[in-house]
């Protein structure tokens, strides 16, 4: 195998006017150098982006050549020896420079820089906003920030004339594969990808990242070839939008929301990746789980000379959640209204649209934001003077595209495999899907065996992510599982000479009346021997739902309190309290495991997490200038609430989770900072200078 590396663009912007690669594949031991002239017999762009820079580079950090060695020094010198002339181009580095006038075009063949737009619209906004008796507008901004997954993003690739093989870092191995089946022009079964487990997504794995590139290098070499991210490689290889909002909100003057117009530009760097779908789930999120009459939401994912943002948990909603839910306090302040009340004034009930085109709420908020009220002691404690405790709730649309698929596979000798594609990244899927497989067939978890994603083994799954696998894939095992133990029950049947109602799945046996028969005794009864297996089927499509997305609306809601001290502005969290209503929580542990992870993350956008560029060069690329969530910053109280009402689409009434717990910390933490010192900022995250200098405005 060899090892490869990717050499970068050291500019934001700049035209690339010739690559010389004849000093470094001439060294010992370099198989092959890859460029763009490499690729011309390929389609060779997937998410917008090319397997490697065409002509220009659009973001420091871009590929623009891959080398592969035989050792991992080799490469380093071949890639220090590949030589490349630039011509600078003037960059559009942030949201303000790629929005203003005459700014420089990221692409060309573009009318400007936006990527994509999605527009929402409900009632009439002009009626609403002349009907409501109180308006308020404003505007808040949101870091970008990086996922820090302990694994970076890594891929061996290997070509032969069998197809190629891909083992990857991927959350999605069959859109990675439909990606790279197209890029080089090969049926679908000639491209197998193989995952087994990931060090963390948190979506930074979502979709196609360089995989193709690598799989191009390895074709050009012959042999198969290893790239690794270091950590600054991948914080330029996807990263969260930046964001900047602006809400104008009407209410009536007992705290009825009237109309909302919103307006979200979304930071999404070099090429788009999914900075489309990211826009969409803004335009939608940013409205709130509230019932408003008149509503006018516009996205827009922008191009800059950054690199690229794509998915990370909860898309769109941490940036426009931390606006709208700060907003909801601004407003209940100045109308004299306690902050929960109103949110519980408007809160949709079950049926009830967000939106136009789609599934109305399918839980129930009221319920959830009362438990947050009595476990978060909301009355007692935030009518205490100068109480630095807050709320925030949000509903986010989850799901994603309902198509899972699975089989569960019966050996010969009783023990069944579960193959699904669902990637597993620490979040317990592979431990989720095993219970329900053991609940159906009542066999205990050590005679389960679950596969991990192989596209040549395992059947289709469309994503791991948007909190989808244990409602979409959870189902489709239960049904395979289910047919299963149909296809045993009737084996039984015939042996027991009975009809398939009298025969029950007890302790991987058949139970008829004193009768017992296990189930390596079922298969060698139906085969006639030692061989032969038994397999169930079961998928899930769009009819789940009726054809409406979402899948479910998952729901999150959080309190904090703070300890201030206004002497250093610095925040430390002293407790915080999360509702999630997961319908029904088949692994709890790992349930609160979710919603506790997803608010730590949630704390560190909020109070010091940021991706910091100069003039187009990332400026903390490492954990010392990065700052991360650490032991030290975990809440003194850590509470989380599982609501069941077994209510939610998946198997035993679940319901998806894992991102909500995430979407309402900042605004949680910026609502109990007013509330304590009547201080609102509207910028994250809230660095001890940030809030000092905002202490120190205030006092003067």
């Amino acid at each position: 195998m060899l090892h490869g590396r990717i050499l970068r663009s050291p500019y934001p912007h700049a035209r690339i006017i010739r690559i010389d690669t004849k000093e470094a594949e001439a060294l010992p031991g370099v198989a092959a150098v890859l460029t763009a002239a490499d690729i011309s017999d390929l389609d060779p762009y997937y998410s917008g982006r090319p397997l490697v820079a065409i002509d220009k580079v659009r973001y420091v950090g871009e590929p623009v050549a891959a080398v592969a060695a035989a050792d991992e020094e080799m490469a380093e010198e071949a890639l220090s020896s590949v030589r490349v002339e630039y011509e600078e181009l003037p960059p559009a580095v942030g949201l303000e420079a790629a929005l203003s006038e005459g700014a420089p075009l990221v692409h060309e063949e573009a009318k400007g820089n936006i990527c994509s737009h999605e527009h929402v619209e409900k009632g009439d906004i002009h009626q609403g906003f002349a009907e409501s008796e109180e308006i308020f507008e404003d505007t808040f901004t949101f870091p970008m920030v990086y996922h820090y997954t302990m694994e970076p993003h890594s891929v061996i690739a290997e070509c032969n004339d069998e197809g190629i093989t891909v083992w990857s870092s991927a959350q999605h191995p069959f859109q990675v594969r439909g990606d790279v089946a197209r890029i080089f022009r090969v049926p679908l079964a000639k491209v197998r990808l193989i995952i087994s487990y990931l060090g963390g997504g948190f979506g930074s794995k979502s979709y196609t990242k360089f995989e193709p590139l690598v799989v191009a290098l390895a074709r050009k070499a012959r042999r198969p070839v290893r790239i690794c991210n270091s950590v600054p490689e991948s914080m330029v290889t996807v990263r969260r939008h930046g964001a900047r909002v602006r809400l104008k909100t009407g209410v009536k003057r007992d705290g009825t929301l009237v109309a909302r117009e919103a307006e979200i530009y979304l930071d999404t760097g070099g090429y788009a990746d999914n900075g489309p779908a990211v826009a969409i789930r803004a335009a939608t999120r940013v409205l709130g789980p509230y019932k408003i009459p008149h509503i006018r939401s516009d996205a827009y994912a922008v191009y800059t000379n950054s690199g690229s943002a794509g998915s990370f948990r909860a898309i769109g909603a941490p940036q426009t959640v931390f606006a709208s839910e700060s907003q909801m306090d601004i407003i209940a302040s100045k109308l004299g209204i306690d902050p929960a009340e109103m949110r519980l004034k408007n809160l949709l009930k079950k049926g009830e649209e967000v939106r136009p085109k789609l599934r109305g709420i399918d839980a129930d908020l009221a319920s959830s934001l009362k438990r947050l009220v009595r476990e978060s002691e909301w009355k007692r404690r935030s009518k205490k003077k100068n109480a630095a405790i807050g709320l925030a709730l949000g509903a986010t649309n989850a799901g994603a595209t309902p198509v899972s698929v699975a089989m569960a596979r019966m050996q010969s000798d009783g023990a069944v495999t579960i193959l699904a594609g669902s990637t597993e990244m620490g979040q317990g899927v592979r431990t989720v899907l095993s219970q329900i497989a053991a609940e159906e067939l009542g066999l205990p978890l050590e005679s389960l065996r679950i596969s991990g994603a192989d596209t040549m083994v395992t059947p289709y799954d469309s994503s791991t992510g948007s909190s989808r696998s244990t409602t979409l894939m959870g189902l489709a095992v239960q049904r395979a599982s289910r047919d299963l133990k149909k296809q045993l029950v009737a084996i039984g049947a015939q042996v027991f000479g009975v009809r398939p109602g009298q025969v029950r799945v007890e302790e991987g046996s058949l139970v008829c009346g004193e009768a017992k028969l296990s189930f390596k005794e079922t298969l060698a009864r139906r085969f006639g021997g030692s061989g032969g297996e038994l397999i169930g089927r079961g998928d899930v499509g769009p009819e789940i739902t009726g054809g409406l997305l979402p899948v479910f609306w998952e729901i999150g809601m959080g309190c904090g309190e703070l300890g201030i001290d206004e002497e250093t502005g610095e925040i430390s969290i002293r407790r915080y309290v999360s509702v999630a209503d997961v319908g029904k929580a088949i692994h709890p542990e790992q349930c609160v495991g979710q919603e506790e992870g997803a608010a730590m993350q949630g704390i560190g956008h909020t109070l010091f997490e940021q991706m910091i560029y100069e003039d187009g060069q990332l400026v903390n690329s490492n954990l010392v200038d990065y700052h991360v969530p650490t032991f030290s910053d975990v809440p003194e109280e850590f509470h989380s609430v599982l609501v069941e009402n077994r209510d939610g689409p998946g198997p035993f009434g679940a319901r998806g989770m894992g991102e909500g717990g995430l979407v309402s910390v900042a605004p949680a933490i910026t609502n109990a900072l007013a509330r304590a010192t009547g201080v609102r900022i509207k910028d994250l995250p809230l660095t001890p200078e940030r809030v000092w200098r905002a202490l120190k405005v205030k006092k003067k």
